[in-house]
C-alpha cells in the first residue's frame, strides 16, 4: 500500500512537471534572447528547469533569495501583491517571477532582451505555472 500510495505521488510529481516544463518551452519560443528558465518552489527546490552553463540548483536557491528578499522590499509599499524582480547588468538581465504563493519563475537573459516584453510574457507564465501547481481543491 505505502508504494502504491509514493507510485501516485511520483506519476502526479512528473505530470506536473511535464506540464511545467511545457510553459517553460513556450515562454522560450515566444521570448527572444533567453539563456534559461527554471521553476522552483518558494524555498528553492527546482520543479522543472531549461538552463545550461550554471547548476539549476543553485540558480534555485539564489531565485528562491530572490524572491523572498523582493517581497521584504515589497514590504514598504502599500498593501499589495508582490509581482517580479528583475536585475539588470551589463552582460544581461535575471529576472523573478511570483508563481502564486509556492512557487517561482526565474530567467536569464541576454543584454538585447527587450524587457518589457520580459513582462509581458513571463507574467502570465508565472501565472500559469502556478495554476498548474496549486494544489487540488
Amino acid at each position: 500500500m505505502k508504494f502504491s500510495l509514493r507510485s501516485k505521488k511520483r506519476s502526479a510529481f512528473l505530470a506536473i512537471e511535464s506540464a511545467v516544463l511545457e510553459e517553460i518551452k513556450q515562454l522560450r519560443s515566444r521570448l527572444p534572447h533567453v539563456h534559461g528558465v527554471l521553476v522552483a518552489s518558494i524555498d528553492g527546490l527546482v520543479i522543472a528547469h531549461d538552463v545550461s552553463g550554471f547548476d539549476p540548483d543553485t540558480f534555485a536557491a539564489m531565485s528562491a533569495a530572490q524572491l523572498g528578499l523582493g517581497q521584504q522590499m515589497a514590504g514598504v509599499l502599500p498593501p499589495g501583491d508582490f509581482r517580479e524582480c528583475v536585475t539588470a547588468a551589463t552582460s544581461g538581465y535575471v529576472a523573478t517571477f511570483a508563481a502564486g504563493d509556492r512557487a517561482l519563475l526565474a530567467i536569464v537573459a541576454g543584454p538585447e532582451l527587450n524587457v518589457g516584453r520580459l513582462h509581458h510574457e513571463a507574467r502570465p507564465a508565472a501565472a500559469n505555472v502556478a495554476a498548474l501547481i496549486a494544489p487540488p481543491a
